[in-house]
């Protein structure tokens, strides 16, 4: 009887619980307050009350929305991994931790063209997101993490 090799939990899953769990606190506290004025029966209060309650409802929404999109890019890593594609953050870095900055542009032109030759796979755009992130662009490297979430299908070969 062999064990099977037990899957390690996502390095920033523990950080992520935690902040979900402060964020629940305070979606907790506000909704009571939102509650207590709509309870006060002043139109001015309900009204007060019923946009304190907005507030918690678009926080669970955001919350729900990167939970879902960092099970799927682990669903894609997996896939990736599975299949030897996963990106390998291989570029030169300065002594001080820095990527090269030539070097990360060159990967990124790299990853660029991929996506040129291929627009419709999902595989390309997770590469392209990863250069982005490598070149420093935090914000493009998330839109296209989504974009390919959104082009991901699993148990479907493209």
């Amino acid at each position: 009887m062999t064990d099977a090799p037990r899957r390690r939990l996502p390095r920033g899953l523990a950080g992520a619980v935690a902040v979900t769990a402060l964020l629940a606190l305070y979606v907790w506290q506000i909704a009571g307050r939102g509650v207590a004025m709509i309870r006060e029966g002043e139109p001015v209060l309900i009204a007060i009350g019923v946009a304190v309650l907005v507030i918690p409802l678009l926080v669970i929404v955001l919350i729900a929305r990167e939970y879902r999109l960092a099970t799927r890019v682990q669903r894609m890593a997996d896939a990736l991994a599975s299949t030897g594609e996963l990106p390998v953050d291989d570029l030169p870095r300065s002594p001080g931790g820095r990527i090269d900055r030539a070097a990360a542009d060159a990967a990124f032109e790299e990853r660029r063209a991929a996506v040129e030759e291929s627009p419709d796979d999902w595989r390309a755009w997770y590469h392209l997101a990863f250069a982005y992130d490598a070149a420093g662009d935090r914000r493009r490297a998330r839109e296209t993490l989504r974009r390919a979430s959104s082009m991901f299908r699993p148990g479907v070969s493209s």
